[in-house]
């Protein structure tokens, strides 16, 4: 069992804890680095989906997981960096400079859609979140002369400033490269202050508040964040796809965001990850087994609804902590063995928080 004792405050902050997290990060850099060369294509494609939903898992996680502010509508922000990126690449914008407005974009509407934060919580910012998520989709429908409508619209190949990126393999290192540069973003914010007010407000606003934390200021910046890492993941989604449609970003496309972070594991930068890989590799799963099964259960076409739901529940009930929560036990368990104990991770009760006293 590891034992890490601190001497200086530069420890506590490290994005590395020690020695052995810089080897194992290290060695999945080069995984994924070598990806092109030891996996087929068409799983270096399912590779790159579960690169870009991670972008956008991240900043869901940071707007749920370490500002408990959740949203039913985050398909709608994937929707306005899909679309203004496409738009702007087919004007012939290059590529960073049509991604960084596709981030920025979102990021305003995400200011917009986060003023009810302000006043709302719960069940109701849920709501709110989700009536955004139809206007949007709404307006990418009706708004024929920029979005193409219903028919949808085509984009053209990611040009770096004359490089054309032709290749699925360069597509994918375009990827790597801006989720790394996304997770340390991540990582970075959440040890400096502004990560631990977001932290703050989750677990107490009256708290975080009494402390001096401007709550409408750190709300609208999480939100606002939040919206701009879905828009980076959008204009990546439709390069992927080469067409996007409204449809492709309804409720359905929300609840799968959400259940990314719920099954990866809440308040977790791993959780992100695990739950994008979830999300990519279960459709694929389902249909390799559903061939050994029954005609009647293989063929119904609610078989993937019914799986995902029956797993969410499962987690939910038995592991809320996520599949990165699992990996903490059994990892815990392992380097305590034979000196663990059956009830060490037995549920504690949760008291109630103090701003529920209102």
């Amino acid at each position: 069992m590891r034992f890490i004792f601190k001497t200086h405050y530069a420890q506590d902050i490290g994005l590395a804890k020690h020695g052995g997290h810089l080897f194992w990060y290290s060695m999945l850099v080069l995984l994924l680095v070598a990806a092109p060369w030891l996996f087929t294509e068409y799983w270096l494609a399912q590779l790159t989906f579960v690169l870009i939903y991670s972008i956008a898992a991240l900043g869901i996680m940071l707007l749920a997981g370490f500002t408990g502010l959740f949203s039913l509508g985050h398909a709608a922000f994937l929707g306005v960096g899909a679309y203004t990126h496409a738009v702007l690449s087919n004007l012939g914008v290059p590529f960073p400079i049509a991604l960084a407005g596709a981030g920025a974009l979102s990021a305003a509407v995400g200011v917009v859609v986060g003023l009810p934060a302000l006043r709302v919580k719960g069940i109701y910012l849920g709501m709110a979140t989700l009536s955004f998520g139809f206007i949007v989709e709404e307006v990418l429908a009706r708004w024929e002369s920029v979005t193409g409508g219903n028919a949808g619209i085509h984009i053209k190949k990611p040009n770096l400033f004359g490089w054309v990126l032709e290749t699925e393999i360069q597509f994918y290192f375009l990827c790597l490269v801006i989720t790394v540069l996304a997770t340390l973003g991540i990582l970075n914010l959440l040890r400096a202050p502004t990560g631990r007010a977001f932290v703050a407000i989750r677990d107490s606003e009256i708290s975080a508040q009494s402390m001096g934390i401007h709550l409408a200021r750190y709300k609208t910046l999480s939100f606002a964040i939040s919206a701009a890492l879905a828009g980076v993941a959008g204009a990546l989604y439709v390069h992927k796809l080469q067409f996007i449609s409204p449809d492709q970003f309804n409720i359905l496309q929300s609840i799968d965001l959400l259940l990314m972070i719920v099954i990866g594991g809440l308040g977790s930068v791993h959780g992100a990850f695990l739950g994008a890989i979830f999300l990519i590799t279960m459709p694929q799963l389902i249909s390799m087994v559903k061939d050994y099964l029954p005609a009647v259960v293989g063929q119904a076409p609610g078989l993937q609804g019914v799986v995902y739901g029956a797993v969410l529940i499962a987690f939910v009930l038995f592991e809320p902590m996520g599949l990165y929560g699992r990996w903490l036990k059994i990892r815990t368990y392992i380097e305590m063995f034979p000196f663990y104990r059956k009830g060490m991770f037995k549920r504690q009760k949760s008291f109630q928080k103090s701003d529920r006293l209102k």
